[in-house]
Order: C-alpha cells, then structure tokens, then sequence
C-alpha cells in the first residue's frame, strides 16, 4: 500500500484531535467535578441522576414549605402568648369586680378597664403577620377578620372559615394558621357549662361585654333582686373567660406540637438531602485525585501527539524528493 504525504498528515492529525479530545473531556471531569455531563458520558448513570435530581428538587421544595409554616406558627403562638396575658388580666378584673361591697363609682371604673382590655384583645384578633395579612383570617387573610357593628358594639368573626394548610412533607400536611373563630369563638370539649346545665357563650368579645354592661348599672339604690341579676352576670362573664382561656391555650398546644414535629421534619430532610447528594455523587462525581493523574496522563499523550507529528512531517515525500 502507497502511503501518500496527505495520508501522513491525516492520519497523525486524527491522532492529535484524538488526544485533544481525551485531554479536553478530563479536563471538563476535572472543572466540574462530575464524571457524567452528559447523557453520552454514561447513559445509565445519567438516567439515574435526573431521578436523583428530581428526588432533591422535591427535598428542598418541603424545606422551604416548612420555613415559610415555623414562621406562621411562632407568629400566631407569639400573638397567643398575648392573649393569654389579656384574658389572665381580663378575669383577674371580673373577679375584682364581683366584690358586693364595691360603690357604682368602683364598679365603673372596672368597667372602663375591661374596655381598655377588649380593645387590646380585638388588636391581637386582627393582628398581621410582617407581609401584611392577617393572621386569624384563614385564607380570607386580606381583610381584617372581626368587626364591631358601630350601632350595636357586638364583635364578629367575617373571616374565611378555612384553617391555612401546608404541605410540609410527603406524606404530612399540618395546619400552619388558625381562624379567629377557632381562636376567639370556639369551645373545648370540657367547657365549664352554666349552672342551668346550658352551653356557656364561646364568643369571648361578648362575654367582655356581658361583664361590661353589668358593671356599668348602678346598683345604689337596687333591690336585692338586681343586685343577684348583676352576680349572675358576672359570675357568666367570669366561667366564660375560664372556657376562653381553655380553647386559646388549646390552640397553643397543637401549635407546639406542631412546632415540634416541624423540627423533627426538618432534621429527617436533612438526612435525605445528605444521603441524595451522596448517591448524586456516586452516580455522576468524578473522583479528584484519580481525575487529576488521567489528565495529566491525557497532556502527556497529547504532547506526544504533537512531538510524534513533528517528527512524521520531517518524511514528507516532497521533502524526500528535494
């Protein structure tokens, strides 16, 4: 077989893209860090990869759903922790108030401060988290959730009926707000009910009123039977903050169990992400030291390409034949 000077010079050209081609993928392995950037690379492990990927994406996808529902969580327990010190303040003050010896002066005066308490206490009810929206009013969380009727001063629940839910893992999904009428007008299963054996008032704006409108009636000059008629009403107002009390630290308590499980699934992610990272890097990762002596063994064979070509241009046939 005739060797011509193009065939020489071809045949070591393909030699040194050969070579070059081997060098410039090592290097690729060495830049990323990955054995496999694509698909061609090692079709089995890069199929593997993408369900691994795909697994991580979902991962961080939960994390982020389980920061955003700590976040409402630790809000609504702060704003409760709250309440609970306005309604220990409240029932401290009906308790006061229900002394028999007190003139309509003293008894007015404690009325005033339970007023002062049930403005703070609607505050808390239409508080709002730092984005604006308000905390009890479920998913309807662009309007304030209670209202005071101007004429007749009663307070109402006009927020979404809905708890706010979050996914928060796979195969958990956790309520990460409650509505006010879950917070403020609700009773728990062990209520205290009235001495007639009746279900006490759940709305805990109207039984500050309850306490509100008797103390403000002058007792002075009243029979016996008003002054009873007033002692009833407020010993109403009185069980009516207890069963209150009962239902917000209730709420607080699923809140810290769910807190608490929050934590527990934020340490499971972690793990998951650990050992998906792991498998990621056992399917794709190039190992450093092993890639780094392939390329310089990859240089080393180029620059032999290239020392080897130089030295089969010297046989060119027209230089033979000068």
């Amino acid at each position: 077989m005739r060797l011509s000077t193009g065939m020489i010079y071809d045949q070591q050209m393909r030699g040194i893209q050969t070579s070059q081609s081997s060098w410039l993928k090592v290097g690729e392995q060495l830049s990323t860090g990955n054995r496999v950037n694509r698909p061609s690379d090692d079709p089995v492990a890069a199929a593997q990869a993408v369900v691994v990927s795909q697994a991580q994406a979902e991962t961080a996808q939960f994390k982020t759903a389980r920061v955003f529902a700590t976040q409402n969580q630790s809000t609504e327990d702060t704003t409760l922790a709250q309440v609970v010190d306005v309604i220990i303040t409240a029932k401290t003050t009906v308790v006061a108030a229900s002394n028999g010896i007190l003139s309509d002066d003293d008894r007015a005066s404690y009325a005033t401060q339970l007023e002062g308490i049930r403005a703070q206490l609607l505050n808390l009810a239409n508080s709002t988290d730092g984005n604006g929206r308000y905390v009890f009013a479920g998913y309807e969380s662009d309007k304030a959730p209670f209202t005071t009727d101007a004429t007749t001063g009663d307070t109402t629940y006009n927020g979404g009926l809905t708890a706010i839910t979050q996914k928060v893992d796979s195969s958990r999904t956790l309520t990460i707000n409650h509505t006010g009428n879950q917070v403020f007008d609700s009773l728990t299963s062990n209520a205290v009910k009235e001495p007639d054996g009746t279900t006490g008032e759940s709305n805990i704006f109207t039984i500050l009123d309850t306490a509100i409108k008797s103390l403000k009636v002058p007792l002075k000059d009243a029979d016996q039977t008003a002054v009873d008629a007033e002692a009833l009403q407020m010993g109403k107002a009185n069980r009516g903050l207890g069963n209150a009390m009962e239902n917000v630290s209730k709420v607080r308590s699923e809140i810290g169990t769910n807190l608490d499980e929050l934590g527990k699934l934020d340490a499971k992610g972690d793990d998951t992400t650990l050992n998906l990272k792991t498998q990621m890097s056992g399917l794709i990762g190039a190992d450093t030291t092993e890639t780094i002596s392939s390329y310089t063994m990859q240089q080393a064979a180029l620059q032999a390409s290239y020392t080897v070509f130089q030295q089969m241009s010297k046989l060119s046939l027209f230089k033979m034949n000068s």
